[in-house]
């Protein structure tokens, strides 16, 4: 079983930066794919980005060239670093964790971009 923690959500100005964190359980984090996804009121959940075990990313369109996924294998932690944010990356951020057939959630963290 593996738990996922994140924080770092908040309020945020039109073009402001905000970084997400996203703390795992267990000894076997680094082997997991880890990513982000969101979920704005009224839509479905949505892919945001991905790092493997083996660091490599891959980001939806809507946040490529201003978001950016790393790890940190030795402090079981993924982070979602966002910049020239927008009203529309308003959502609830969630953390995923994939491995073969197990796959966990974070109870998600809510971001707001508003002036």
């Amino acid at each position: 079983q593996v738990q996922l923690v994140e924080s770092g959500g908040g309020l945020v100005q039109p073009g402001g930066s905000l970084k997400l964190s996203c703390a795992g359980s267990g000894s076997a984090f680094r082997l997991y794919g880890m990513g982000w996804y969101r979920q704005a009121p009224g839509n479905q959940r949505e892919f945001v980005a991905r790092v493997t075990s083996g660091d490599s990313t891959s980001y939806a369109d809507s946040v490529k060239g201003r978001f950016t996924i790393y790890r940190d294998n030795a402090k079981n932690t993924v982070y979602l670093q966002m910049s020239s944010l927008k009203p529309e990356d308003t959502a609830v951020y969630y953390c995923n964790g994939n491995l073969g057939y197990r796959e966990y959630w974070g109870q998600g963290t809510q971001v707001t971009v508003s002036s």
